[in-house]
């Protein structure tokens, strides 16, 4: 079952950075040519029955703010489309300038008060997540996305 989720998460990773880019292949390689990699972070939240329409509220308007405020570069977001995941899923990529500089950040997210005020009142009506899944990703020398 491991080896499932994980070529899951494989395929599924595949299609979001493919979505990612914007520019041609070409364009987007003189451009990253010069600039340093980013360390990228792709996070998976199941939701408890019926909380999805709650954490995509979050997200939208609090948790996304103060991710900004945290230095974290928000890449995008998406919900799966198959029948099993997609009333229970959020999907998303942050980028940082390194793994030193996620740690950092996400030490100053959970410290914020204003997401501990935010994150308290969203499960007033009972929790949101039931779980989450992260995975630590750097690009490839070809990647279009750096």
């Amino acid at each position: 079952m491991k080896m499932t989720r994980t070529i899951s998460m494989a395929a599924l990773l595949a299609v979001v950075l493919g979505l990612c880019v914007t520019q041609s292949a070409p364009q987007a390689a003189q451009a990253n040519a010069a600039k340093k990699p980013r360390f990228f972070e792709l996070r998976v939240y199941t939701t408890n029955e019926g909380k999805l329409k709650a954490l995509n509220n979050r997200f939208r308007n609090h948790t996304n703010k103060i991710f900004k405020k945290h230095g974290m570069e928000l890449v995008g977001y998406w919900t799966p489309t198959g029948k099993t995941r997609k009333d229970n899923t959020l999907v998303y990529i942050l980028a940082y300038p390194s793994r030193k500089a996620r740690e950092k950040a996400w030490k100053g997210f959970r410290s914020d008060p204003e997401w501990k005020k935010a994150y308290k009142e969203s499960i007033a009506d009972g929790r949101i997540v039931k779980k989450v899944v992260s995975q630590f990703l750097t690009p490839t020398d070809y990647s279009p996305i750096k």
